[in-house]
């Protein structure tokens, strides 16, 4: 497909950003009810400190926020500013899927999965439990999709893109489930919630068994530093739980905008020779 011409590309890159505002209004609405079990359909948007009815005016994604100051405009109740981060949040998010992949058929299925990883990070936050729609919904959606666009595993034929989903929903799931027994075994205790499990099997099913290896290691890194960071300000103790599914979020998400890269740069640099350990024949 032809490039777009600058005007016109700065114009869709407006409006992927706005319409990924919206998304994250509903994304908030799903945050808060599905964990409790609710409609996210039935009854309409709500202030749940005085259950008034919020008027479409008043349910602008970003702008209503700013014009009412952050709070209800009729109790006077405090509107939590996190609305408005994951509102941001998911429209960099389009907008940056987007940028970086253009008219393919990865932009919308990765805008599908980002809004999904979205949702159970905030929820983790919250409740420190994953939506089963998030988890179990993408261990479905992966082999699907697999199957309709074998373009999303680098793949012409369907066998091949199913293939490369199914391994990585079994390997995903296969090594936190591993981590899971191990750590009950060693620490007498939960180490490893079941819906990190499905999380990081969604993950692989959705963008394969790659993406589960890179996942692995970056949320492993991230994950610590933030634990040790807590523990460092007092904030939590060694045996606290701390909810691990934001931290496969965030590294599924860095391999939809850089994980083929990064991987590829990292086996460049170890290729070269400059880099080799000596032989220990070398050595004196």
């Amino acid at each position: 497909m032809m490039p777009l011409p600058s005007e016109a590309f700065f114009i869709v890159s407006i409006f992927i950003f706005l319409a990924g505002l919206c998304i994250g209004s509903f994304l908030n609405v799903c945050i808060w009810r599905i964990p409790r079990d609710e409609s996210i359909v039935r009854p309409g948007s709500h202030c749940p400190a005085c259950n008034h009815a919020i008027a479409p005016w008043d349910n602008i994604p970003l702008l209503s926020w700013l014009l009412l100051r952050g709070r209800c405009r009729h109790c006077h109740a405090p509107i939590s500013p996190r609305y408005v981060v994951v509102e941001l949040l998911t429209g960099a998010l389009f907008a940056g899927i987007w940028l970086v992949h253009g008219w393919t058929v990865q932009t919308p299925v990765y805008w599908l999965f980002a809004a999904a990883l979205i949702l159970g990070t905030f929820v983790d936050l919250d409740h420190l439990i994953l939506p089963d729609r998030v988890t179990i919904g993408g261990m479905i959606a992966g082999p699907v999709l697999a199957l309709a666009f074998p373009e999303l595993h680098d793949q012409t034929e369907r066998l091949p893109a199913l293939i490369q989903s199914l391994t990585g929903l079994g390997l995903g799931g296969g090594l936190l489930w591993l981590v899971a027994i191990l750590g009950r075994a060693a620490l007498k205790r939960e180490a490893m919630g079941l819906g990190d499990v499905k999380l990081l099997g969604a993950i692989g099913a959705c963008l394969g068994w790659r993406a589960v290896l890179f996942t692995v290691f970056v949320s492993s890194f991230s994950g610590t530093l933030f634990g040790l960071g807590l523990i460092a300000a007092g904030r939590k103790e060694l045996q606290s739980r701390i909810p691990y599914g934001p931290h496969l979020a965030l590294a599924a998400i860095l391999w939809m905008f850089c994980g083929p890269a990064c991987i590829a740069a990292y086996w460049n640099w170890a290729a070269d020779p400059a880099h080799r350990l000596p032989s220990a024949g070398g050595c004196r």
